[in-house]
């Protein structure tokens, strides 16, 4: 189960102590899954952002990777509305979560391997929740991987691509994308549409 004082790793735990010092209102702890416990959408990101779940604690919210993350999940009627703002902003997931490979905000937004794999049981359990039929969408190669081999699966059964789909164990599906981040967005690397697309599809494959 999620940690919210999990200090296992050693330079992640000390990198948060120096940004609460710096920055005495930011959440500055690993960052909680956000969403409905019984949803079957789960979308997995990399881990907090500096200026954005690490300073208000909610995954995607407070910085430019999540502006297109909500347009797009109320779009296809998985958020109550298009923005997140604050933890408490009364904003509701409808039949989805949202959760990160990385729980804690890692220095310069780079994971390390061991850091990876040291917080793949919490994502794990995640997964093991997920009813059958569930998808998995994993914003980028990171967290695909990650989502990989918490099913204990072979990396090279399971190639990541924009718009990828895969079978995972009790029925669920695998999607990726590329994340949502400031410079794929800004590069066209990802487009709107392709990421729309991304979501379209995962609940034609919930609905059908």
């Amino acid at each position: 189960m999620f940690d919210p004082d999990c200090r296992r790793c050693p330079r992640l735990a000390t990198f948060l102590d120096e940004v609460k010092t710096q920055y005495p209102a930011y959440h500055a702890r690993p960052v909680p899954p956000f969403g409905d416990p019984s949803a079957r959408l789960l979308v997995v990101g990399l881990a907090p952002g500096m200026h954005g779940a690490n300073a208000t604690g909610r995954p995607f919210t407070g910085d430019h990777a999540g502006i297109l993350l909500y347009q797009t999940l109320h779009r296809h009627g998985f958020a109550s509305r298009p923005e997140s703002l604050a933890a408490d902003d009364g904003l509701e997931l409808i039949d989805c979560r949202i959760t990160n490979a990385v729980k804690c905000l890692p220095p310069q937004n780079k994971p390390v391997g061991a850091e990876i794999n040291a917080c793949r049981d919490f994502l794990a359990v995640e997964l093991d929740g997920l009813p059958e039929g569930a998808v998995v969408l994993a914003l980028g190669s990171i967290a695909h991987k990650s989502v990989v081999a918490a099913f204990g699966l072979r990396q090279k059964d399971y190639v990541f691509a924009h718009g990828a789909e895969h079978a995972l164990p009790g029925g669920r599906v695998l999607l990726d994308s590329y994340h949502c981040s400031r410079y794929n967005t800004q590069t066209r690397r990802l487009t709107e549409t392709m990421f729309d697309a991304v979501f379209a599809r995962a609940r034609a494959l919930l609905d059908g």
